[in-house]
């Protein structure tokens, strides 16, 4: 058996050259779809368009759909062994399945743009910070459009314009509930849950990240009060080891 072959069957999340070509040359192509079927999906529900421009902007909603179902597809059926990729892709189907998580590619763009990551992305903090307040917006954005959607038109709504929808989302990310606009459509509600589940979790990542830049900056000017870190301690390690190895240059009295 050779190398290629050993590596390959032995890849903890079953992929192969051939998934890894795939996804390096439809990489941007599903970035530009993502961007188009917000955009789109945006002025279907906001424009609230009828007629011929209702079927396109369907349309277009659809080939996106259909653009990203295909690319889970071809990427299952080059994987191997695909049970193992099928386990440790699951957020790539539900991406495929729920067009709600779509735009969540586009975080990851932001943080390729060479102009960017040369700065603020070339730290782990910082793209935690990026991909926390990005897919907070992202999430707001998201979840104000989908769910004017399902309540504009329903009996007794009260989120039937794109600010009231935003409001509502804002209030619904941060936990703070208002109250006076909620979704009466069982669809909407369950936006409302998953808005309320995300929020939650991106609330603690911005705050954890910022309270770890607020100790950097604390402990800036006195080096002691810094953690060690593991790899710290594996390089103090080494250099005793080094010294203890090392001859002693004084004789003995």
């Amino acid at each position: 058996m050779s190398r290629a072959k050993t590596h390959t069957e032995g890849d903890p999340r079953g992929e192969t050259a051939a998934t890894r070509r795939w996804e390096s040359a439809t990489y941007w192509p599903l970035t530009v779809a993502a961007l188009v079927f917000i955009v789109t999906q945006t002025i279907h529900v906001v424009g609230d368009v009828r007629g011929d421009w209702a079927i396109l902007t369907r349309s277009i909603i659809a080939l996106t759909w259909a653009m990203f179902i295909a690319d889970y597809l071809v990427r299952l059926a080059m994987s191997k062994p695909r049970a193992r990729w099928f386990r440790t892709h699951l957020f790539d189907l539900a991406v495929a399945l729920l067009p709600v998580l779509r735009p969540v590619r586009l975080l990851g763009a932001f943080t390729r743009i060479a102009s960017f990551t040369r700065t603020a992305a070339s730290s782990l903090r910082s793209r935690m910070l990026i991909y926390g307040i990005g897919a907070a917006l992202l999430l707001i954005w998201t979840a104000s459009v989908t769910v004017l959607g399902f309540e504009r038109d329903a009996p007794g709504a009260t989120i039937t314009g794109f600010g009231d929808a935003v409001w509502w989302a804002f209030c619904t990310v941060t936990t703070v509930g208002y109250g006076d606009y909620t979704p009466v459509t069982v669809p909407g509600r369950i936006v409302a849950v998953g808005l309320m589940m995300g929020g939650v979790v991106l609330v603690g990542l911005i705050v954890a990240t910022f309270s770890s830049w607020v100790m950097e900056r604390v402990t800036r000017d006195n080096p002691d009060q810094l953690a060690a870190t593991r790899g710290d301690i594996h390089h103090l390690e080494a250099e005793l080891r080094a010294r203890g190895a090392a001859p002693d240059a004084t004789p003995p009295a």
